[in-house]
């Protein structure tokens, strides 16, 4: 697996990481701990260093990164995150400064570590200024309890801010073929500060993979439930995106997931995404499109072809982009 550099403080992880949050929150019922812990473990045997997590996904997520990655602690890189109340989404936003402390200290007994390598704040919180955020990580930086500072969600502007009293590391947010607008909104400010980029939802959320159709069900407590993009209309109308995908998988001999990692991976050097699963073949899936190969031509058939796709519905509900600081 090849290695790339967040931001300009030595924060070096793997091309392809593993996010975590589905193993326990956001796709239905959590993940059995034993077969959380034995996934994790394969990602590291196939040289995934890099390794998602967030108090919000509740303490059995970290419970579980924590166990599993115990033995490797030295060889891989964990990231978590703060910003919610009681670390409950559905309770608004906290990064008070006293809050941030005490996530930490939670975080780092749960994780089992000393320290944790990425600490992002999960979503911009109006009420507290982001200079008091980034001034709070500093300390626990100069602690030795935090490595690096970064950002989930977050504009412009807010970068800039929290940069210029902490160096942010990262920025964590949505981005693929299906949800290319961080290349406007922030992509030039990454670039222009040295920051990394940490792609979620790489995949889409499951549907650049091919695997979810029109009449495709998800279980109770999935998300996608309710995301816009994911009602039968949005699947149906998006599929000829999909289509793409599997036109250039075919001729490269590769699958449609592998094409939109290694697409994404070419965007920019700095730039790390973190596909999730709880399937060992999908996890081996994943890792192998690090080693797809794209030529500058293929790149320019498909955004060319992408050009002429119009992406149907909006990406999240109106109360959850509310959240979205751009």
């Amino acid at each position: 697996m090849q290695k790339r550099t967040l931001g300009r403080g030595g924060l070096d992880v793997s091309a392809i990481g593993l996010g975590c949050m589905g193993l326990s929150f956001g796709y239905g019922p959590a993940t059995d701990k034993s077969d959380g812990i034995r996934l994790i473990r394969a990602a590291v045997e196939r040289g995934v260093t890099f390794f998602d997590t967030a108090e919000a996904y509740g303490q059995h997520n970290e419970d579980m990164v924590g166990e599993a990655l115990e033995p490797f602690r030295g060889e891989v890189q964990i990231a978590t995150k703060f910003g919610f109340r009681n670390g409950n989404p559905t309770e608004g936003l906290d990064s008070n400064p006293a809050r941030i402390r005490a996530v930490v200290e939670q975080s780092l007994q749960r994780l089992r570590t000393d320290h944790i390598d990425l600490l992002y704040q999960h979503r911009v919180d109006p009420n507290v200024p982001i200079e008091d955020v980034a001034g709070a990580v500093r300390d626990l930086i100069r602690e030795g309890k935090v490595r690096h500072f970064g950002l989930s969600e977050a504009g412009a502007a807010v970068i800039r801010r929290a940069h210029a009293v902490q160096p942010v590391a990262a920025l964590q947010s949505e981005y693929s073929m299906w949800w290319r607008e961080p290349e406007q909104s922030v992509m030039p400010t990454l670039e222009e500060l040295g920051i990394g980029f940490v792609p979620f939802s790489p995949l889409g959320k499951g549907f650049l993979t091919g695997a979810i159709g029109q009449d495709t069900t998800f279980a109770a407590g999935d998300v996608r439930n309710v995301l816009p993009r994911f009602q039968e209309a949005a699947r149906q109308a998006n599929q000829s995106l999909v289509a793409l995908l599997g036109r250039i998988a075919t001729e490269k001999g590769a699958t449609p997931a592998q094409i939109a990692l290694a697409w994404l991976l070419l965007q920019k050097p700095w730039i790390a995404p973190i596909p999730g699963t709880t399937k060992l073949h999908r996890l081996e899936e994943n890792v192998a499109a690090a080693d797809v190969l794209l030529a500058e031509e293929d790149l320019q058939q498909i955004e060319a072809a992408i050009a002429k796709i119009d992406i149907d519905a909006p990406r999240y509900t109106p109360q959850m982009q509310q959240t979205i600081n751009r």
